[in-house]
């Protein structure tokens, strides 16, 4: 028995289409959620080797990435195992494992969301 499995082509979404965590940071306060979940993100992508390996996912081709490919950063393998766990809490990354081998994909409109998140809320006419 095979525990391999295909995952779902996504359709391409227009930017209106993404649900960012959180509004603009120029559009108004965020609530205590919003500014959980902002944290959390950033605070996984705030070290160096988190960021690299988020980096090697996102720009890798096909938007998923072996653990084999992008596991040279200069640490350990269990470490960079912890590295990944942390992005994955936060929401950054999904994993599958195909066989010995475990593959990790950007959380789909991830990217977007966290740059609506940083962008000038449009101004009000």
């Amino acid at each position: 028995m095979s525990n391999i499995r295909s995952l779902p082509l996504l359709a391409p979404e227009s930017d209106a289409a993404v649900a960012p965590c959180c509004p603009p940071l120029t559009e108004r306060p965020f609530t205590a959620e919003e500014a959980e979940t902002a944290a959390r993100m950033f605070k996984a992508l705030g070290d160096p080797v988190r960021l690299r390996l988020f980096s090697a996912v996102a720009s890798h081709e096909g938007g998923e990435a072996c653990v084999c490919d992008i596991s040279d950063v200069g640490v350990s393998q269990p470490t960079v195992s912890h590295h990944l766990k942390k992005l994955k809490e936060a929401g950054l990354l999904t994993s599958e494992r195909r066989g010995t081998w475990v593959y990790y994909r950007v959380e789909p409109s991830v990217l977007s969301a966290m740059g609506k998140l940083l962008t000038v809320a449009p101004a009000v006419l």
